[in-house]
């Protein structure tokens, strides 16, 4: 159970890291600076982003299984990990509870 805690906490810290990036760097860059040069500079969050979701999935879903979790309370892990902050919360939330 440690193991699966922890791999969550790691990828819960990223993802909420990466959905930081993809809520408040990306778009201003792309959508109000007018520079070429700017956009690809940032044109590796979304495809990163995409793929860090889908590893904090994978840890999230082992960690409920693990503990034994209802359908709705992986469902709701499962949308932490979209919105900035709730990856960390949730990640909070989960250390008290099982630490």
């Amino acid at each position: 159970m440690k193991s699966a805690i922890l791999r969550f906490r790691i990828m819960a810290i990223v993802a909420g890291v990466m959905s930081l990036l993809l809520w408040f760097v990306d778009p201003p860059v792309v959508y109000l600076i007018d520079n070429p040069d700017w956009k690809e500079k940032v044109a590796w969050i979304p495809f990163v982003h995409g793929w860090i979701y889908a590893l904090y999935l994978l840890a999230a879903i082992q960690f409920a299984v693990k503990a034994r979790w209802a359908l709705g309370r992986v469902i709701w892990l499962a949308l932490a990990g979209t919105l900035p902050v709730a990856s960390f919360l949730a990640e909070r939330k989960i250390v008290k509870q099982y630490s």
